[in-house]
């Protein structure tokens, strides 16, 4: 494993993306809960630690904290808004809260420009401020490097020690120098060279796959994603044929998306897969549940259930093949931080069963959505698949709120189609949404079509930016286009008279609708 950066956790909104600008940064990171033991992580040799925000505050009783031994370890420490606070409060600084939190945009007046911190740093730059307690007098050892008009310490360092704080958030976009500040954090200040690179996780992912699988057969499952395309091919590069994979159509696909998907892996990819029709047996499973927790945990049951028939009839198959994403890991079980919330069971994470009669390999599970594509630009995999937009494993299912049928499914099937349609055409778009469907709601509405009443299906239309899927943001689609896209669902849709685009972002909301 290359030199990891430990970030550890202390239920911030931010914690992932603090990974992802780590990276970028060409340095491997992992999140851990924020109460780790230092000999857990000590056994790993840390080249650095970050700690993050979180929404508690040090000055109450019970307030998150942190093995007391990672204070004294050596290892170049970066506390962050919640991470600075403690930090200061654990070497012996004072801190008080604030008669009115600071929340938002401040300017940043940095102090001691000789300090590594700041190099190629302005001495007054726009930060996101986000606090209600405030450090007021500093640990010994420490100096103070920068102010806002309303935090006299907006971040300070120790350099013996390479300690260092900011009560801001430099991972935000909103911070204009914050990947500079964390890039002279990781490089300057903790010593690391931007090396980790795809081409180097492609051979190492290789060696692993190859020293776990070693001569046993093993089965993938293949959604049509990006995701499960990359993991395949990856596999398929370790062992060859001892990879056999398993494309389940379970009724709950895109239009036409069956026949594209098995045309892909087959003449494109050169891929050996097992094509399983299961349309009925999934809709049957699904009859009644309107719960979309109950339908990911369904969908993740019946799947697990025919790979185990498919690997039933291919001797010596010990492993499944899965393109988890560390986004899925997070979301599904939120292991960083008990302070964090879980906020849906993806059907490959959160919906497996306890017992299973195979082994997972899951490639790709320490990895963000652009990661995953560049890795599968690395394989050699065509740009129409690498930049295929996400699409969840249950399908359909989770676009469709309430009950599950043939006739629900065959609206929202035909409504997302136009979507996809018209948005793919509109190669005007900057940037071009990440992902963009259709939702059918539980709501009917009356309206007025060929001079009668009706009362039909209200469908939603989603679409947004984003780089990986933590968060995202609606998509300023022009009103012409929007236009069209409801002209055409209303017109060509059978049972739909009403259309709603949603202009809620991630957070508060989910990407999907669920």
């Amino acid at each position: 494993m290359p030199p990891t950066v430990f970030i550890l956790d202390f239920g911030a909104q931010y914690s992932q993306l603090i990974a992802r600008r780590t990276r970028e940064l060409g340095v491997y990171c992992e999140i851990v809960p924020f109460d780790v033991a230092w000999s857990a992580l000590a056994a790993r040799n840390p080249a650095a630690l970050i700690l993050s925000g979180g929404p508690e505050s040090t000055l109450v009783p019970d307030a998150p904290d942190l093995d007391p031994a990672i204070l004294n370890s050596g290892v170049p420490i970066l506390g962050i808004c919640y991470g600075m606070q403690l930090l200061a409060r654990r070497l012996g600084a004072q801190l008080v809260k604030l008669d009115h939190a600071e929340y938002g945009p401040a300017i940043l007046t940095t102090e001691h420009p000789e300090d590594p911190f700041w190099d190629d740093v302005a001495h007054e730059s726009r930060v996101w401020m986000s606090h209600g307690d405030s450090v007021v007098k500093l640990p010994d050892g420490f100096i103070e490097l920068g102010a806002t008009p309303r935090c006299n310490v907006a971040a300070m360092g120790d350099r013996a020690r390479k300690i260092y704080g900011v009560q801001f958030h430099p991972e935000v976009s909103h911070t204009d120098a914050g990947t500079k500040i964390l890039a002279n954090f990781l490089h300057g200040i903790a010593g690391l060279d931007a090396s980790w690179r795809m081409e180097n996780v492609v051979d190492s992912l290789i060696d692993e796959i190859r020293a776990k699988v070693g001569t046993d057969k093993v089965i993938c499952a293949l959604s049509g994603g990006v995701d499960s395309a990359v993991a395949a091919t990856l596999v398929a590069r370790a062992i060859g044929e001892q990879l056999t994979c398993v494309f389940v159509d379970h009724g709950l696909l895109r239009k036409g998306e069956a026949e594209s998907v098995l045309a892909a892996f087959r003449d494109v990819l050169h891929l050996n897969v097992v094509a399983v029709d299961a349309r009925k047996r999934f809709l049957d499973k699904l009859v009644g549940v309107e719960d979309p927790e109950r339908k990911r945990i369904i969908i993740g049951h019946e799947f697990i259930a025919v790979f185990e028939e498919e690997a039933a009839k291919i001797p010596g198959v010990k492993y499944l093949v899965q393109g988890t994403l560390y986004p899925d890991v997070i979301e599904s079980k939120t292991p960083q931080s008990k302070a964090g919330h879980k906020i849906k069971s993806h059907h490959n994470v959160g919906g497996l069963p306890e017992k299973m009669n195979f082994a997972l390999i899951e490639p790709l599970r320490s990895l963000f959505k652009d990661e995953v594509r560049a890795l599968g630009r690395v394989l050699g995999l065509p740009e129409h698949i690498v930049q295929r937009q996400p699409f969840p494993g249950p399908g359909l299912a989770v676009r469709i709120i309430g009950d599950i049928t043939e006739e629900r499914l065959e609206i929202v099937r035909n409504a997302d189609a136009i979507v996809r349609e018209e948005i793919d055409n509109a190669l005007e778009l900057q940037p071009h949404p990440w992902q963009y469907f259709a939702v059918l709601t539980p709501v009917r509405s009356v309206g007025v079509m060929g001079d009668g009443r009706t009362y039909a299906n209200l469908v939603a239309v989603r679409a947004i930016t984003s780089e990986d899927g933590m968060t995202a943001d609606w998509a300023r689609l022009p009103h012409h286009l929007l236009e069209t896209i409801s002209t055409r669902i209303v017109n060509e849709v059978q049972g739909v008279n009403r259309v709603a685009y949603d202009i809620t972002s991630k957070p508060p909301a989910t990407v999907e609708w669920e």
